[in-house]
């Protein structure tokens, strides 16, 4: 042979990856009940945001977030620098104590009681979230899913999760957007915990417990 398999070698070892904590996304063995919202949180000529669905857990609840672009009478140019900013862990100049990115796409929840959370100043490495649950609420935003649909090519959909954490009270309670430089000032809707709540109890494991598991 004149190409040969490579001799072997020894395996380098690698600690494991920590897991997600349960704070900063949905839990892994559970199928959250979906709730229909509908919202139109924000609109302009070239964006839609969305929040077509909510699913509530045992833990927390997941805001489905569906965010549009269309070129309508941008240049290519400015349509793909638009594109690009919906991605949020790729924009640079995030800093402390400094005026946020204009192509910063944040979102935030303020409770009833005011309690804040919002996806500023994130962190997407999971080996440096802590595993001890931090002061709640905590808003996550996880990593998005680009959703084919038919139509126009310069029309692009990217669905994005906002995990709250833990359940939000009873009570009705804020979602915010805000987007500058996709023309989005900072944009409000009301959710109700209350009927979120309800819905958690109709969260399913995947795996129910059996007698012999106990």
């Amino acid at each position: 042979m004149f190409f040969e398999p490579p001799p072997a070698q020894e395996e380098r070892t690698r600690p494991p990856k920590p897991g997600w904590p349960a704070w900063s996304a949905p839990p892994a063995d559970e199928m959250g009940a979906v709730m229909v919202s509908g919202l139109i949180l924000a609109r302009t000529p070239n964006v839609a945001i969305t929040v077509p669905t909510i699913q509530a857990f045992s833990t927390g609840c997941l805001i489905n977030v569906d965010l549009v672009t269309r070129r309508q009478t941008l240049s290519p140019d400015d349509f793909q620098a638009l594109q690009l900013s919906v991605f949020p862990h790729m924009v640079t100049g995030v800093k402390a104590e400094q005026p946020l990115p204009d192509q910063l796409l944040r979102f935030g929840v303020r409770l009833a009681d005011g309690a804040k959370a919002t996806t500023v100043g994130q962190r997407w490495d999971r080996t440096q979230l802590p595993q001890d649950p931090p002061p709640g609420p905590q808003l996550s935003l996880l990593l998005p899913g680009m959703s084919m649909r038919s139509g126009d090519e310069d029309v692009g959909v990217t669905t994005w999760g906002l995990w709250l954490w833990p359940s939000p009270p009873q009570e009705r309670f804020q979602l915010a957007v805000e987007w500058p430089v996709g023309g989005i000032e900072l944009s409000i809707v009301e959710l109700d915990g209350a009927a979120i709540a309800a819905a958690a109890q109709q969260a399913v494991p995947y795996w129910p417990e059996s007698p012999q598991d106990r």
